[in-house]
């Protein structure tokens, strides 16, 4: 009963990330949102949910410890500016400017930078399976954007642009946020990086700017969503399923989040997907999925290993 509790929760987290960068898309196409204002939104309100869970269940001292402490206090405030805030606006700004499809699946080469930035550090060696890691990745990656042809991208450059950097400020996050996971708990780091995070975009554009009046009852449906279920739940599932399955098998269960956006992307919002991009999408989950089934790779912090997603 545990472990099927287990799957259950992060499966349905990941479909939650997944489809909640298509209703953002959504959000901006139809209804004139704009990225500052929805990235604003969304993280002070999830960070504030994420914080409360955390106090009903442990109680006030499990949430302010880690501001006892100057150095996590630091750490924490860089990793909620550069990593939380950064992950999050780069990957909103490449759903608004192409489609979810493009910008979750370019997220995911967060894994090969962390292998480039090692091997560079001389903190690890080139293996054949990082070479199999990075050749999936760069051959998908160019038939997900040319569809084929070299002539034409599938998608402007501002959105490749912005989910590359929202790839690089995924792996930044992921290890730059270790040594705080492994003293407090994930849900205090998630919950008040999103507050820092929000807090800051909040001098850009103050959440309370917004015509509320104007928007329909159905777009209220879409932010909810987006909120709610798509970052807030699928956080707080995530990380209680890790209660249940060991890290690898969560990251495995949780590779359906790209293909729920490809797939919501494609047949909701009827966006075109050309073969070689359906080609592209599957070089990059079989990347995602060889890094999960392989055991080498543990030396590779994913996404889903550092429950800090940002979709």
């Amino acid at each position: 009963m545990k472990r099927s509790k287990g799957i259950f929760l992060v499966m349905t987290g990941a479909l939650f990330w997944g489809i909640g960068g298509t209703v953002s898309k959504k959000l901006f196409q139809d209804f004139d949102i704009g990225v500052d204002w929805l990235v604003t939104t969304r993280l002070l309100i999830a960070g504030l949910l994420l914080l409360s869970i955390q106090l009903f269940q442990k109680g006030p001292s499990q949430i302010f410890d880690v501001w006892k402490s100057k150095q996590a206090a630091v750490r924490l405030i860089i990793f909620g500016l550069f990593g939380m805030l950064a992950v999050q606006y780069t990957y909103m700004a490449s759903i608004e400017q192409g489609n979810a499809a493009v910008a979750t699946l370019l997220q995911y080469l967060a894994p090969v930078m962390i292998i480039f930035y090692l091997v560079i550090r001389k903190k690890n060696r080139l293996t054949r399976k990082d070479i199999v890691t990075v050749s999936l990745s760069l051959i998908g990656c160019f038939f997900l954007l040319t569809n084929g042809s070299v002539a034409q991208l599938s998608v402007p450059a501002s959105a490749i642009v912005w989910g590359i950097l929202s790839g690089a400020a995924l792996a930044f996050y992921t290890l730059y946020a270790i040594p705080l996971l492994k003293t407090y708990d994930s849900l205090v780091i998630v919950g008040w990086a999103m507050i820092i995070g929000g807090i800051a975009l909040s001098f850009v554009h103050p959440p309370w700017q917004m015509d509320f009046k104007s928007l329909p009852l159905e777009a209220y449906g879409y932010l909810i969503f987006v909120i709610v279920f798509g970052t807030m739940i699928a956080f707080w599932f995530y990380i209680a399923s890790l209660e249940a399955l060991p890290p690898e098998e969560s990251s495995l269960l949780g590779s359906i989040e790209p293909l729920a956006a490809v797939l919501t992307t494609v047949f909701w919002l009827n966006d075109p997907f050309g073969v070689f991009q359906w080609v592209g999408t599957a070089c990059i989950i079989g990347m995602i999925l060889f890094l999960a089934l392989s055991k080498e790779s543990a030396r590779i912090p994913t996404k889903q290993e550092v429950p800090l997603r940002v979709s």
